[in-house]
């Protein structure tokens, strides 16, 4: 395997695991903790090429899938069935949305990053807040209010912390991605 190859591993690990780590910093709210995961993604979207953000947190998905206890309610399909499996899955177009806005050309970085980490944001939440009705039998209404409302104030500072870092991260990224 040659050099570009290994980097683009290495990356797609560093962030699945980062992602998987961020699951473990969390709040305890039922039915929904506060975790940094999301924080992670965003920053995946925002640090990582399409494919490579997206790989990150399919591996992520996959390993958590198969059993390792890296999800807020531990691992396995029951896990991802359970009420915050939505979230979960919201990772995927999440991940996918903000790092296509990444390749969109525009003046400041900052803005770019904003729309990101705000547009996968978004995501997560369209695919969670659905599938956390569903699982809990409760309407759209108890599920914005259970799943969406006491996470606003995290989600502002997660995006904020992410807009901070990409300008940092993800020269980084891309120097070690340009190396031969």
């Amino acid at each position: 395997m040659e050099r570009k190859q290994i980097v683009k591993c290495v990356l797609i690990a560093l962030f699945s695991a980062l992602i998987a780590a961020g699951a473990f910093i969390k709040i305890p709210l039922v039915p929904v903790p506060v975790a940094l995961s999301t924080l992670f993604v965003l920053l995946a979207a925002s640090c990582l090429p399409p494919g490579m953000a997206l790989a990150s947190v399919v591996v992520y998905l996959l390993l958590g899938t198969i059993g390792l206890p890296i999800f807020t309610s531990g691992g396995g399909l029951a896990a991802l069935t359970g009420p915050t499996g939505g979230y979960l899955f919201g990772m995927i177009p999440a991940v996918a949305a903000g790092s296509l806005v990444m390749k969109v050309p525009m003046r400041n970085p900052i803005v770019t990053s904003l729309i990101s980490a705000v547009i996968a944001t978004v995501f997560i939440y369209l695919v969670g807040i659905p599938w956390l009705s569903f699982q809990m039998n409760i309407s759209l209404e108890a599920a914005l209010v259970s799943g969406f409302v006491p996470f606003i104030v995290g989600d502002v500072l997660k995006v904020a912390v992410a807009v901070t870092a990409t300008p940092k991260v993800r020269p980084r990224v891309e120097a070690l991605l340009e190396q031969r």
